[in-house]
């Protein structure tokens, strides 16, 4: 470990990780960069799905995993057990008794039928907190349904939301369910546990349902269900497309610009930039209904005006409005520009 590893929080702080794929490997790796040390195992054979997955040409010439796997187990170290064997069983045991925090993303029961359940790990060292991470819960009708991160989304009322007016649903390129409800989820979790175990001395056990977390996060809609007794309608919400001040517009090299002048001020600030001062007292701030006819209306004429220049010209242009007016970037342009550059 190096001299700036020591300075880190979770300097010391010793991780098993169990887990494949996405939410579990991604949780450890956060714990990795804030200084834990974490011992990445995976079974005999073809070990984590993960290393095969996306697998480039490349990689396979030159004999090494992908590079999904390479980012997710960044300074981790590998290793291998049987879990199945009673060899496997013990030597897990041995290293549970010196660890902080074992991380698992098996089904439900799995871990209980391998031998080394909550309960025996609990006994081998009272101040372990060990996370499990899986789809629906530890417990209840649906744990041990399979499913991925679109059943998640789609059970947690997501999925609906991601809408035009028409209805026309889109499937984000972004594992909500995975990262949000499984990965920043089991994070949050177990750090508070390594807190209380740190004060009190007992582990416990952090039981993270993604689709659980995800229907939590879901507060917008769930709050207007709870005030109007219905579901928001997809584009006609505030934050879904019902005002014209927090919006996408297409340009007129057929990219967009995503305006998100939610305010009063930002959003006449907004129109003084397109050319329109008179449009910032239609507002829905000032009474203009949310998806209503006014809102409609004034999107359609806003979207005329964003249609006759090009993503760059209006980036230029509001580049000194501010007022949450920006370019919808593609990924291969966010990775070069200046606000990632030094994350990288």
């Amino acid at each position: 470990m190096s001299a700036s590893d020591d300075d880190l929080p979770l300097a010391g702080v010793r991780v098993i990780d169990l887990t494949r794929l996405l939410p579990g490997p991604f949780a450890t790796l956060h714990l990795r960069r804030l200084g834990a040390d974490v011992l990445k195992i995976e079974a005999p054979g073809t070990g984590d799905e993960a290393r095969w997955m996306l697998r480039s040409v490349e990689d396979v010439a030159q004999g090494r995993p992908s590079l999904f796997f390479r980012w997710l187990h960044e300074g981790k170290r590998l290793h291998r057990i049987d879990l199945t064997q009673p060899a496997g069983r013990s030597e897990l045991l041995d290293l549970v008794r010196q660890a902080d925090v074992l991380v698992e993303g098996f089904r439900p029961g799995v871990m209980d039928k391998l031998g080394v359940g909550w309960s025996v790990l609990r006994d081998v060292n009272p101040r372990l907190v060990m996370a499990s991470i899986s789809g629906y819960g530890q417990t209840g009708p649906f744990a041990r349904k399979a499913g991925h991160d679109l059943n998640y989304i789609g059970y947690a009322g997501v999925l609906d939301q991601i809408a035009t007016s028409e209805g026309q649903l889109a499937i984000p390129n972004f594992q909500i369910g995975d990262l949000l409800g499984g990965t920043q989820a089991a994070v949050s979790g177990i750090l508070a546990a390594l807190l209380a175990a740190q004060r009190n001395g007992r582990g416990r056990h952090v039981d993270v349902s993604m689709t659980h977390a995800v229907f939590e996060h879901n507060l917008l809609a769930r709050l207007a269900v709870s005030a109007t007794g219905r579901t928001p309608l997809p584009g006609r919400d505030l934050l879904t497309g019902g005002v014209p001040c927090y919006n996408v517009y297409r340009t007129s090299d057929d990219r967009w610009m995503a305006v998100g002048a939610l305010e009063l001020k930002f959003w006449r600030k907004t129109c003084e930039v397109l050319g329109h001062p008179e449009w910032g007292d239609r507002h829905w701030s000032l009474g203009q209904e949310i998806g209503g006819e006014d809102a409609m209306a004034l999107r359609e004429a806003v979207a005329a005006v964003f249609a006759t220049r090009s993503q760059a010209q209006w980036t230029a242009a509001f580049e000194a409005a501010d007022c949450c007016v920006s370019p919808v970037l593609r990924m291969d342009e966010a990775m070069r520009h200046p606000l990632f550059m030094q994350s990288q």
